[in-house]
């Protein structure tokens, strides 16, 4: 189905490189969902992508000289709408691989909503990382929408493919993306506007 004729783009940004890392289950969920809407989903993998830890952030390096990594995550931040957060709780935070991969980046995150997904293998789905990572979002550039898509004990509620064995995960995942899909499109239009005066 079609959620609108505006095609929107949302990179989904997952946190974890862990070997048995469960949170891809999540960010299957995601794109699978995104894309059923009619959008562009890019899953942006941190263990594929393999990054180094932060030394120089993107925009520190002149025209032409960032590593290639860099350069295909700039130019696909530059024309998303939105972005998807999936982050496991570790410690009650954030993953480190997450919060790498977040601050390779600035400018390009600006005036884009973000939403949070967030799971653990216990019953509160992640919700005090969640909490964490409002503020970061904030602080870069890409506000969280109200909403969060918390998923607990993960592994039984997701299978590999991220397909749900719980009706609830499919009734939640479609109200909070029609709260991110209405934060993009408020947004896109203020952007196409002019940015925004100083």
């Amino acid at each position: 189905m079609s959620d609108t004729p505006q095609r929107l783009t949302f990179p989904v940004l997952l946190g974890s490189v862990r070997r048995d890392r469960q949170g891809i289950r999540a960010a299957r969920l995601v794109v699978r969902a995104l894309e059923a809407h009619g959008h562009e989903a890019v899953l942006v993998d941190p263990l594929e992508l393999a990054l180094p830890l932060l030394d120089r952030m993107y925009k520190e390096y002149k025209p032409g000289e960032a590593p290639p990594k860099l350069e295909a995550l700039a130019a696909l931040y530059r024309r998303a709408d939105g972005f998807v957060i999936v982050s496991g709780e570790y410690n009650h935070s954030i993953p480190p691989a997450l919060s790498n991969l977040l601050d390779h980046f600035l400018e390009e995150y600006f005036w884009r909503p973000s939403a949070i997904v967030c799971y653990s293998a216990g019953a509160y789905g992640g919700v005090r990382a969640a909490v964490q990572l409002r503020a970061m979002l904030a602080e870069i550039g890409m506000s969280s929408i109200p909403s969060l898509m918390p998923i607990p004990k993960i592994a039984s509620t997701l299978d590999e493919q991220g397909m749900p064995s719980a009706d609830w995960v499919s009734r939640s995942l479609e109200r909070f993306l029609a709260e991110l899909f209405w934060y993009a499109r408020a947004l896109k239009q203020a952007r196409a506007e002019g940015p925004m005066p100083y």
